[in-house]
């Protein structure tokens, strides 16, 4: 019987596993502290992607919500895509902001530069564009606002571990970058995230940060410490960072098969409206827009191919029920597909998902 082609499925081997053993067998599988394997994976990934410092946290969410806390956000506006995970915005709403949801670029799906500038206000404090799908979004014009605006860059990166822009990593640019290990990611761990820090004041950043996702506990000296801040349990573990550490190894390599694999769709799929190829993109997910979408996926299962939908635009759930016409995000909702794109794939996988997407639509 044949078997299903996952839409998601983390690239693991034996080393992950002894990995893991050994961190079982040590008996010191988490410290709030964030020492050892924790430590050692934030001092690799600084390096890997050339920031300044790096924060390890438990999740994305995580790391988005701490990054805002950085930043007085109360009753102030922060400038987002509406196309993106939920996490994103409540990070804003948890820590006070108001999102002002703006909308996307047609071809690359990533917040719309002069949409931004249309919508800045004397309350925008931040602007948060989210790196979908793994194609870099446009950081230097974003940057220039900021500066002109005098409010922050933060970027949502939960997609884009690997991507670059202008020949950099992502997670070397904005005065915060978000990322999230979840298992689905390109990086994958059971759970996690991380904080990249760019500004001149990153040391201070970081003890600020370090005491932030372990409770506001600070100054710890044995069984001795202060709490002068409020804080959450959001440090990541020993499990988590000792996968890291090894993916991260081979994350270049894993993403170079996701970028080949983007090509032979994006030069194969007989369909207007797809994820265009950029040898710079990380390839979290490939998208399609497709016609009667619930058919099309109901149709695709049947031939074993998963599929997912990234995402329902937020503006349009209940709890930010916003009245704002995003056009290019509203024209997507109903027909934007995500098909299978990670390193477990084969060229054969990919040959049966052209032919069989090409078949349906």
């Amino acid at each position: 019987m044949k078997s299903k082609i996952k839409l998601f499925d983390p690239s693991i081997n034996k080393n992950e596993e002894r990995a893991v053993i050994k961190v079982l067998k040590s008996g010191f599988w988490a410290s709030g502290a964030g020492q050892g394997l924790v430590e050692k994976f934030e001092n690799e990934f600084k390096k890997y992607v050339s920031s300044k410092n790096c924060i390890a946290v438990n999740n994305g969410t995580s790391a988005l919500n701490l990054a805002l806390s950085l930043i007085d956000i109360k009753n102030k506006e922060v400038i987002v895509p509406s196309l993106t995970f939920v996490s994103t915005i409540h990070a804003i709403t948890l820590n006070g902001g108001k999102p002002i949801f703006v909308d996307v670029e047609p071809d690359t799906l990533c917040l719309d530069v002069e949409k931004t500038k249309e919508a800045l206000s004397k309350n925008t404090r931040v602007i948060l564009p989210v790196h979908f799908a793994g194609m870099p979004c446009k950081i230097t014009e974003f940057a220039e606002i900021c500066k002109n605006n005098n409010c922050k860059l933060i970027e949502d990166a939960a997609h884009a571990a690997g991507t670059t822009y202008k020949n950099q990593k992502i997670g070397s640019h904005g005065f915060a970058v978000c990322f999230s290990f979840h298992p689905v990611k390109n990086l994958a761990m059971p759970s996690g995230g991380a904080i990249t820090i760019n500004d001149n004041d990153h040391k201070k950043i970081r003890e600020i940060l370090l005491s932030r996702r372990w409770c506001g506990i600070s100054n710890r000296k044995n069984y001795n410490y202060d709490v002068k801040n409020m804080g959450w349990n959001n440090y990541m573990n020993d499990f988590s960072a000792a996968i890291g550490s090894i993916q991260l190894k081979k994350l270049d390599k894993m993403n170079k098969k996701r970028e080949n694999f983007a090509k032979k769709y994006h030069n194969q799929i007989n369909l207007e409206q797809k994820m265009p190829y950029d040898n710079s993109c990380s390839y979290h997910i490939y998208w399609i827009c497709v016609k009667n979408r619930k058919k099309f996926m109901k149709k695709m299962l049947e031939k074993k191919i998963e599929t997912g939908i990234h995402y329902k635009p937020i503006h349009q759930m209940t709890f930010y029920k916003d009245q704002k016409y995003l056009p290019v995000t509203e024209d997507i909702e109903d027909k934007i597909v995500s098909i299978p794109i990670h390193a477990n794939l084969t060229n054969q996988n990919v040959d049966f998902i052209i032919k069989t997407v090409n078949e349906l639509i």
